[in-house]
């Protein structure tokens, strides 16, 4: 009877907590939450309430415009929790948007992480859950969830290579049998790409834009190859020279010269991973190449650069953005079977 109340008011939540966006799925209904890992409150408060608070996608849009009295900020920083209340405040809003009516319950949540951060880390994301609101908390590798997601046959004795591209965090994983035989997880994603477009017009044009143009101007015209018809874009910044506003037009090319060494670490990221499998593995990976998943891996002309640097076929998943959160969602459907891969407080993954 309480798995039936439970089923009926409090749904189960996957939830990718990422440190430009937050997802949470409930099996069977989808994806209800994709919004900015975002909160803006009233400068001293932690609390969305009162005037100018906002999360999610109002608040990404005051992101660098609040007035004095008001803080709009990240949460998360490369994937790891940097203002543990805030992020309490946004889970907890974003939980109850995502469950509604739950008549008291507690939803059991799995939180996909990095698998870069620390076990401190890993108890801070428990905690901040906790705090807001859930119930029964599990965590899982944004790699495996991402090639649960993508639907690559994780349980068979194949390698199986996932290669999750987020705003904070690039995650690599080979999987086989169900478990991760090899990884790495960096700090260099789609924000690091953002700051390296900021500093490259710094220095070539003089000009002072802020991460959100910068990320525009990556979607509007950046790339890893060379395109067939390169591309324009006029960006508005700041002159550092005379400190008035001025405008630029930048193209492709320059926007590809920017992300050349965040682009370049993301393959050594992945040469590593490969480095540290079994022959037997290498071989099949020849073969079965590399899925690409996160927001990263829209950037125009990825796969083909990643191909040409590693040697092995590279394809993007299908809805990217949205693997992760998939995958999640998948485990808490089938949560018997992958409840002993996952991390729930007391082991490691």
């Amino acid at each position: 009877m309480l798995g039936w109340v439970r089923k009926r008011f409090c749904a189960d939540l996957a939830i990718d907590l990422g440190t430009t966006s937050t997802q949470i799925g409930l099996p069977g209904a989808g994806i209800r939450i994709d919004e900015p890992s975002v909160v803006a409150v009233p400068r001293g408060t932690h609390k969305v309430v009162g005037r100018g608070a906002a999360v999610g996608k109002l608040a990404y849009q005051m992101l660098g415009r609040t007035p004095e009295g008001i803080t709009a900020v990240r949460p998360l920083k490369h994937g790891v929790i940097s203002d543990f209340e805030l992020c309490e405040t946004m889970l907890r809003y974003f939980i109850r948007k995502a469950c509604g009516q739950s008549m008291g319950l507690r939803p059991r949540v799995i939180i996909a992480v990095p698998g870069c951060i620390t076990p401190v880390e890993r108890r801070a994301v428990f905690n901040s859950a906790e705090r807001a609101g859930a119930g029964r908390v599990w965590l899982i590798d944004e790699s495996k969830a991402a090639g649960i997601g993508v639907g690559l046959p994780v349980s068979e004795p194949l390698a199986n290579m996932i290669c999750d591209i987020g705003g904070g965090t690039t995650e690599v994983a080979v999987l086989s049998l169900a478990d991760i035989v090899a990884s790495q997880s960096i700090r260099t994603a789609g924000e690091t790409m953002d700051e390296a477009i900021v500093k490259y017009l710094r220095r070539r044009y003089s000009l002072r834009i802020g991460e959100q143009t910068a990320e525009q101007l990556k979607i509007a015209i950046g790339s890893a190859a060379p395109l067939d018809h390169e591309l324009t874009h006029e960006v508005s910044g700041l002159d550092t020279a005379s400190g008035i506003p001025r405008k630029a037009l930048v193209t492709s090319e320059e926007v590809r010269e920017a992300l050349y060494e965040p682009l370049e670490e993301i393959v050594d990221c992945i040469r590593r991973t490969i480095e540290k499998c079994q022959p037997e593995l290498i071989a099949d990976l020849a073969d079965t190449g590399l899925i690409l998943a996160g927001g990263g891996s829209l950037l125009r002309g990825i796969d083909r650069y990643l191909s040409q640097h590693l040697g092995i076929p590279v394809r993007v998943a299908d809805s990217p953005r949205t693997a992760v959160t998939r995958g999640a969602m998948i485990c808490l459907d089938h949560l018997d079977r992958w409840k002993s891969g996952l991390d729930d407080g007391m082991r490691q993954i």
